[in-house]
């Protein structure tokens, strides 16, 4: 639906501001996903210094067995354990000590009948041993023997050869995002570079007449431009490329240049402000106007962050957010954060986005019925007993998130939560 259709149909019921048709979240993010395509970019190839956070675009596959051969998980003496068995502190099993195992070094040959070899932690078993004995439950008699005071199992203390990673056996799969652990897997495999998606590229351009660049002293009436800062870290956490196009005042020819330029370039535009309605707030019409589809959501029942706008352009997703701090920061969360999530070539996990904790509420909150409310608590307590306060402060006012250290949702068919209820915090 184009900006003209929706303003031609004055029989649309318009909430306060003058939004007509705000969605249930759900329902706007399924048509989010509907329209959203992969853009077609060459992979990249590089270094494990170079890749992480970075989503890997196709399966890999280990070329060789993790460990090589077996090795101790213990400090003690590589032994054939059949020759343990039995063994207690009132009647020990004695060994001769027929060598060391030197680390860096596989042994060619084993010890002896009725002997052992010296091990430390990650050494190769020599041939011929099947078990390491922990160094404290060995007594040693002299430099050539030791008494055993506990028995082991075959394969007792050791990694055997594979036990870790077979070789052929898939180790990441495409479309994860690489992690600290799974580049030191890479590195212990010896594979030094690997394939991965382009980076998402997100342009941010905000508008209005009362925005200045936050490097300058506002005269009255200005605000310093805090959004695009804001939202370029936020894309940078996913794993996005923001590029900043400045500050284009509430002229609607000047938008639609800065747009249209934007969107020359990259996979994602934000729109920081004007997505409110009123005489000079023009990104409904401007980013309607780049389809089709052009327009497709006005509005999301949610708090705060309800004036959202949601357009296709060219193929690519245009999104407008609030212009005031905390209303922009929720509403990315939201429905920018999935768009380069799954732009980035991410699967989707089972795993929660974010990490979340359980608390006691201290307060009573109240909502609207049919709208999901999105409240800042500060925690305060321990692990053990987290206290949930929540932080109160109207849309505009950044420093309720700096003083939160997370969020709690309100679901749509709730009317609010009481004190003393249990509540999910999500962590920032």
């Amino acid at each position: 639906m184009t900006h003209r259709t929706r303003k031609a149909d004055s029989s649309n019921i318009r909430d306060m501001l003058g939004r007509t048709d705000a969605l249930p979240l759900a329902q706007a993010r399924r048509i989010l996903d509907e329209h959203l395509v992969m853009p077609e970019r060459p992979v990249e190839i590089l270094s494990l210094g170079e890749v992480l956070n970075r989503v890997l675009c196709n399966d890999v596959v280990s070329p060789e067995d993790l460990p090589s051969a077996p090795r101790s998980t213990m400090d003690g003496y590589a032994v054939r354990a059949s020759e343990t068995f039995g063994a207690t502190e009132g009647l020990p099993a004695y060994l001769e000590v027929h060598g060391e195992v030197l680390m860096g070094e596989q042994p060619k040959r084993g010890p002896g009948s009725g002997a052992c070899y010296r091990i430390a932690t990650g050494g190769y078993l020599p041939p011929g041993t099947d078990a390491v004995v922990m160094l404290e439950h060995t007594v040693p008699v002299d430099q050539n023997m030791v008494e055993v005071t506990h028995p082991v199992a075959p394969g007792g203390n050791v990694i055997a050869a594979g036990e870790d990673v077979r070789q052929g056996q898939t180790i990441l799969q495409s479309g994860q995002r690489l992690r600290p652990q799974d580049l030191a897997l890479l590195a212990g495999l010896g594979i030094s570079r690997v394939a991965v998606h382009p980076k998402v590229r997100v342009g941010i351009l905000s508008t209005g007449d009362e925005i200045v660049p936050c490097e300058e002293n506002p005269p009255p009436g200005k605000i310093r431009d805090m959004n695009a800062v804001h939202l370029a870290a936020l894309c940078q956490q996913a794993g996005a490329l923001p590029s900043l196009y400045g500050i284009i005042r509430d002229q609607e020819n000047e938008l639609l240049e800065a747009v249209g330029q934007a969107l020359d370039r990259e996979d994602v535009f934000v729109l920081s402000g004007g997505s409110s309605v009123g005489v000079r707030d023009l990104a409904e019409a401007v980013l309607g106007s780049f389809g089709p589809p052009g327009l497709l959501v006005h509005g999301v029942m949610v708090k705060p962050g309800k004036p959202v706008i949601v357009a296709f352009g060219r193929g690519k997703p245009l999104l407008g957010l609030p212009g005031h701090p905390v209303s922009a920061a929720v509403a990315f969360d939201l429905l920018v954060r999935p768009v380069l999530v799954t732009l980035s070539g991410e699967s989707r996990s089972t795993f929660p986005e974010r990490r979340m904790v359980q608390a006691r509420l201290m307060r009573n909150l109240n909502s609207a019925a049919g709208r999901r409310d999105f409240v800042r608590v500060e925690l305060k307590g321990s692990e053990t007993f987290w206290e949930a306060h929540p932080v109160l402060g109207k849309s505009g006012a950044v420093s309720t998130l700096v003083k939160a250290q997370g969020f709690i949702v309100i679901e749509e068919l709730k009317q609010g939560l009481k004190e003393g209820e249990t509540v999910e915090v999500y962590l920032y």
